[in-house]
């Protein structure tokens, strides 16, 4: 009921809106040539490769390319709780993708989120963190851009459901969850780690996954970096502080380096999401840049004591009944003191991903298997196979409980609905 109280509501402040963005809107297309001096630059050959880079430490190919697709050429629908977005064509077609394009259309949609004919943007294109691109490294990505093979390839029907396919009750939206501005070197810190916090908080735009997000999504304030669920997708995005509480509590600025080269740590190993993010990106990134990411995150501060579990669930049945299976079905690879084998099969006692809130991670893995990304680094991963056939969603819980309960690690119990829920949740 007290839902229902709130549509009303939402409509007004969505109308409002509308009619502020309705009145405020100007058409910002142009078929005006490019500036003469950006011209230039944009068929520098050593601007574009610059741009390739960048682009490349911007994960841009895993959203802009679809499974089996053409590069760049869009189509991948990106889920979130409110229906798909399908993301765009961004190769130099004239007619689905970028092809009329000037630089400053680019900078617009980067810097503040609003597209070449003056419609705002769907925050599931990261403009939230792209805002704090430089301009110069917008104009090396736009030249890359514009240098890929021209693909046509239309875009996908939206397919948000009302109210949020109302594109002018962004207005309200971005009132209270975008601020634009580029990023600011703080001369407190050295130069290595404000270029770790550009590429984390800007180009990388880790907080879009890693930080909670409020009913409407917008990333909740004073929370960044600090862990959340992935939207629209059941995984849960660690806590990266390496301090005390944190997500990575404990890493070393190595393992942090190893972890976003190779795919594997001594910590643990990438999986869902973000061995995407490790195949099509940050293995490509040099030592220096990797490093810095490293000093950053290393720098973040110690979070909170999580609250003591408050329950009147007996897990201690579920932890037995886990124990024999675990016996059975793990302890091969990763030990029965779950140090797992270095190099090899990675460690469960102190992970992080087994030791996330919500245990969405290690229920996933179990179900699905977990599969390391291929990398230079790591060519031939040793992967774990899927047990989605093999165990009962009781069972399934009873294994996940035992470990995230085992040794040194003391996380809450997985219980079988959670099971249940997350067996028939989609794989990406």
């Amino acid at each position: 009921m007290k839902r229902l109280l709130w549509v009303p509501v939402v409509l007004i402040v969505m109308a409002l809106a509308a009619w502020w963005w309705q009145s405020h809107r100007s058409n910002t297309a142009s078929a005006a040539a490019e500036d003469p001096a950006i011209a230039a630059m944009l068929k520098d050959s050593s601007t574009i490769a610059k741009g390739r880079y960048l682009a490349t430490a911007g994960d841009c190919t895993s959203c802009h390319t679809a499974q089996s697709g053409q590069l760049y050429a869009g189509g991948r629908l990106l889920p979130t709780p409110f229906g798909n977005i399908p993301a765009s064509n961004i190769t130099p077609d004239p007619d689905t993708g970028l092809g009329h394009w000037r630089f400053d259309d680019f900078w617009r949609a980067l810097h503040t989120g609003v597209g070449r004919d003056g419609e705002l943007l769907y925050p599931a294109f990261s403009y939230t963190s792209f805002t704090k691109i430089t301009r110069e490294d917008a104009i090396a990505i736009f030249a890359y851009l514009k240098s890929l093979p021209s693909i046509h390839e239309e875009t996908k029907p939206l397919g948000l459901r009302f109210p949020y396919n109302v594109r002018a009750g962004l207005a309200a939206w971005r009132a209270l969850y975008f601020k634009p501005g580029v990023y600011q070197a703080d001369p407190a810190h050295p130069e290595s780690w404000n270029r770790g916090a550009y590429l984390v908080e800007g180009l990388g735009h880790c907080n879009e996954c890693h930080a909670p997000r409020g009913a409407w999504g917008g990333v909740e304030k004073g929370a960044q970096l600090s862990g959340g669920r992935i939207p629209g997708m059941d995984w849960y995005a660690p806590d990266l502080s390496t301090q005390a509480h944190g997500g990575l509590q404990g890493w070393s600025k190595q393992d942090v380096v190893d972890l976003l080269k190779t795919g594997q740590s001594s910590k643990g190993v990438a999986f869902g999401p973000m061995a995407d993010v490790v195949a099509n990106s940050t293995q490509y990134l040099s030592d220096e840049d990797l490093q810095a990411i490293a000093d950053y995150l290393q720098s973040l501060p110690a979070r909170p004591e999580p609250i003591a579990e408050k329950t009147s669930f007996d897990s201690k049945p579920l932890v037995d009944q886990g124990n024999s299976i675990y016996v059975q079905r793990c302890a091969s690879c990763h030990g029965n003191d779950g140090q797992g084998v270095p190099g090899v099969y990675p460690p469960l006692d102190g992970n992080s991903s087994v030791l996330e809130p919500t245990g969405i991670n290690a229920t996933r893995a179990v179900l699905l298997g977990g599969f390391a990304p291929v990398t230079s680094g790591n060519p031939r991963p040793y992967s774990m196979p899927p047990y989605a056939q093999q165990l009962s969603d009781a069972e399934v819980a009873a294994v996940v409980t035992f470990i995230r309960r085992s040794w040194s690690n003391h996380a809450p119990a997985v219980q079988e609905r959670d099971v249940i829920k997350y067996r028939h949740t989609p794989m990406d």
